[in-house]
């Protein structure tokens, strides 16, 4: 995630100029020194630009904690074989999150700086091999204490870990996003899970195919994914069952894997694995295995 993107930035500048301009134009021929109107548009436009930056660029400058480093060290891998500039980079991604996004307790889950840092880290983890890239939506992050159902209440069989909704939050047991970094190589990950969803749910739902993909990558990524749900089906894959139940759930389990057991799916799913790192722009398999990060 960027401070500032001038690309963006450039077009709505623009944007500002050409209603500045209308605005003189309409002013100088209606009012008195109506020209000057035209400064109005103007100044509201460039404040309204500069917001996001200018709060970004006050959340980069702030000290990231050490225990925050430690965590991060400790339970992800690909943060801890990182060089310095770029651990410091996934660290201002993590605070961009942080800063952003909304988290909200339900039924009296408590929301520590840890479970905060946990699901953050997941979305700087998808980033990261794309600097250009934006997490997807602002969402609020609900947090159950347990699993719970479909009907958003937790009982005896209630089975689900985490859900988002295409336009609506994220959703997450508590229980679920602790589990997800205690382990950091078993490709059981519920924070990389839902988020790989968020990718998937922009266009046309839960379809299997990101919405960052490049479209004349689409049908080979299809392919790739139908491949995939065949084996899972058939038992033998790396990825579990439940990655057969629709191209989505593929999508989101693979890169559970891809981040979590990166050597184990590049081989035994080569082609899985190197459409996965194509579209994150990245490889996170450790360096001693001859791989760069």
């Amino acid at each position: 995630m960027r401070i500032w993107r001038p690309v963006i930035t450039g077009f709505q500048a623009i944007i500002v100029l050409v209603l500045a301009v209308g605005a003189s134009v309409i002013g100088a021929a209606t009012l008195p020194g109506g020209a000057w109107w035209g400064l109005l548009p103007a100044v509201v436009g460039i404040a309204l630009l500069a917001r996001k930056p200018l709060r970004r660029w006050r959340v980069a400058r702030r000290t990231f904690p050490q225990e925050r480093c430690d965590w991060l060290a400790d339970r992800v891998p690909f943060y801890a074989q990182l060089g310095e500039s770029e651990r410091r980079r996934f660290e201002r991604d993590v605070q961009f999150f942080l800063s952003e996004q909304r988290f909200e307790g339900v039924k009296g889950a408590s929301l520590t700086d840890e479970l905060r840092l946990s699901v953050a880290a997941g979305a700087a983890l998808l980033l990261h091999g794309r600097p250009d890239w934006e997490w997807p939506t602002r969402r609020t992050i609900l947090v159950y204490p347990d699993r719970f159902d479909d009907t958003y209440h937790e009982s005896a069989f209630a089975s689900l870990d985490g859900m988002i909704h295409a336009q609506g939050p994220i959703i997450f047991s508590k229980k679920a996003i602790e589990k997800s970094w205690s382990d950091a190589h078993d490709g059981d990950n519920v924070v990389l899970h839902e988020m790989a969803h968020v990718f998937d749910t922009l266009r046309e739902g839960a379809s299997g195919t990101p919405s960052f993909l490049n479209p004349r990558s689409a049908e080979s990524w299809r392919g790739i994914v139908q491949e995939e749900m065949e084996k899972a089906s058939r038992g033998s894959s790396l990825l579990r069952p439940y990655a057969a139940s629709s191209p989505g759930e593929l999508f989101a389990v693979a890169v559970e894997n891809f981040f979590e057991k990166p050597g184990a799916l590049a081989d035994r799913h080569s082609e899985l694995y190197e459409a996965l790192s194509a579209f994150f722009n990245l490889d996170p398999r450790p360096v001693e295995e001859g791989m760069d990060v």
